[in-house]
């Protein structure tokens, strides 16, 4: 079978969920036994999300090949249960950045290089590169809304694209708002109408439409919008919203989406197996019990900034038939506290994620400290680990002025510091890191092999002793101090196989205090909850006795 392609658009405005929508679709169509992948062509001039501030974009989310990509790529690894790489998320500055290294080289003969044709067959060319394992089915995203001026040369590819591959081939699939006025007491068509005219007014035709509204549709509002719209009346789908977004696959296999687009593009006509589905979100509604996970950061009111650490929580949750009550613990309010149990005494376990820049480290700090001494179970990641190796430095080995050289550049004692030429474990040459480098794209980034100690809580969280995590970082534990770690209580039991880089740390005398320079959030998805969240809530679990 030809590849097909489903191209996913959205109008009226930004948020309404295309991602969980290209996800939940793929889901459902992987369920009916076909290969499948996702792709997200975001607008935006960057050349990826890595050096955006989390306050603008949100979590940037690290691929296996050590890509910075959207956030999106996130649910459709947790949707499909599939790698992403580069190659499934383009914006418009690595398009661009593409084409010019082009010209710069010759490539294009000295001819005037313009959106069309240049541009728009190097966004065709990204499309059909993403199926790269000859997927059945490539779902690709358009980021932003229609209209959207930045926008327009990728809406003008996936045009072009239908003449190219067929239109047996390629699918279209509008995302709009169908708002609820509740002083009317009714449902407003009209935004989705304008939407629709817009996209038409561009060339192109959507096949479906999903209408993103908070109350059901009755069949006379679908059969309005097919009519102006221009749509088979069969092809108007409700996307109502949902208690998690776990439901969304079978919300949508109940509206008979999967179905139409098979019938559509031709594809095998074969029920998906929706079982493991109904059985998750079965566990999302029956919990046993609950258990307060304290989150210890400094973007607390961007829930976007820790969307993939969320959503592990909640499968460490799921793999001990919990609930996890999320509390946002303010960093810097922790800084000004003379007493940090009356922010974090109420906690069945305390998680200090990862970050960059030196806002709200002291109080990271200071929640490391207080779940050391009260035993709370704890977990740190990435920039947790650092903060609980100092905390640990300060307090343990008496080094009152260890610190990270990230935050304190005359540190007597960098426990954590910037190795300026280290190995890559993966190229296998040696790298020279410059301070007054470019950003992007300077960072341990990917995933990196670790080998475990047999003894350790990690060992026994994973079940076997070499594993692979992904990283998103600069700075290092300082491998000079770890004798005096080792002596005193902090065991460094997870390292690159060489021993070179430390990756895991752990408290000997505690319940559960484990500490990684790795993301393990990335890897997690609700089929499969990655082991050290699933401890750590086992650990809350114990520590409250549910």
């Amino acid at each position: 079978m030809r590849t097909k392609y489903i191209f996913v658009t959205g109008g009226v405005l930004s948020s309404l969920g295309k991602g969980l929508a290209a996800a939940s679709v793929g889901a459902l169509l992987k369920a009916r036994g076909l290969k499948v992948t996702i792709q997200k062509l975001d607008p935006y001039i960057n050349v990826d999300p890595g050096t955006m501030n989390p306050f603008q974009h949100g979590e940037v989310y690290v691929t296996e090949d050590g890509a910075e990509t959207d956030l999106d790529l996130g649910h459709y690894e947790r949707y499909l249960d599939e790698y992403m790489a580069q190659s499934n998320n383009y914006t418009s500055g690595s398009i661009y950045h593409t084409v010019i290294t082009k010209e710069r080289r010759g490539d294009y003969l000295g001819g005037t290089v313009q959106v069309i044709p240049h541009v728009t067959d190097q966004i065709k060319q990204a499309v059909t590169g993403a199926a790269r394992n000859d997927e059945d089915v490539v779902l690709i995203e358009i980021g932003g809304t229609v209209g959207d001026i930045e926008g327009l040369p990728f809406l003008e590819a996936i045009r072009q694209l239908r003449s190219d591959l067929g239109k047996e081939n390629v699918l279209y699939i509008h995302l709009t708002l169908v708002p609820y006025m509740r002083a009317a007491g009714e449902v407003k068509t009209k935004p989705t109408q304008h939407s629709v005219k817009e996209l038409r007014s561009i060339g192109i035709q959507p096949d479906i439409i999903l209408c993103r509204t908070e109350v059901p549709l009755e069949q006379d509002i679908k059969d309005k919008i097919a009519l102006f719209c221009n749509v088979e009346p069969d092809a108007v789908f409700t996307a109502i919203d949902v208690r998690h977004i776990y439901e969304l696959p079978l919300s949508f296999y109940t509206e008979g989406l999967d179905q139409k687009i098979a019938i559509m593009l031709r594809l095998p006509a074969k029920n998906p197996d929706l079982a493991p589905w109904r059985q998750l979100v079965d566990k999302l509604h029956n919990p046993k019990g609950e258990v307060r996970i304290g989150i210890v950061g400094k973007y607390v009111d961007l829930k976007e900034a820790y969307k993939s650490l969320h959503e592990a929580l909640t499968h460490g949750g799921l793999a001990n038939d919990l609930a996890v009550e999320l509390v946002y613990v303010n960093a810097e309010d922790l800084e000004k506290t003379s007493d940090p149990a009356s922010l974090l005494q109420d906690l069945d376990g305390i998680l200090v994620p990862g970050g960059f820049g030196s806002r709200g480290v002291e109080g990271k700090i200071k929640a490391c400290g207080y779940a050391r001494q009260n035993k709370i179970p704890f977990f740190g990641i990435c920039l947790g680990m650092q903060c609980a190796v100092i905390e640990y430095a300060r307090n343990v080995l008496e080094l009152g002025k260890a610190h990270s050289s990230e935050f304190d550049a005359c540190t007597p004692d960098p426990v954590i510091y910037l190795i300026t030429e280290w190995f890559d474990h993966r190229q296998n040459c040696m790298q020279k890191r410059d301070k007054d480098s470019e950003k992007g794209g300077t960072m341990r980034l990917g995933a990196y092999p670790c080998q475990l100690r047999p003894d350790s809580k990690a060992m026994q969280a994973y079940g076997q002793e070499l594993i692979q995590e992904r990283h998103r970082h600069r700075y290092e534990f300082n491998n000079d101090y770890g004798p005096q770690f080792e002596e005193n209580g902090l065991v460094l039991s997870g390292t690159s196989p060489d021993h070179e880089l430390v990756e895991i740390v752990e408290m000997r005398d505690h319940p559960w205090f484990v500490a990684c320079q790795f993301h393990p959030e990335f890897k997690s998805n609700p089929m499969r909850p990655h082991p050290l969240f699933r401890e750590f809530i086992r650990a809350a679990k114990e520590r409250k006795g549910v």
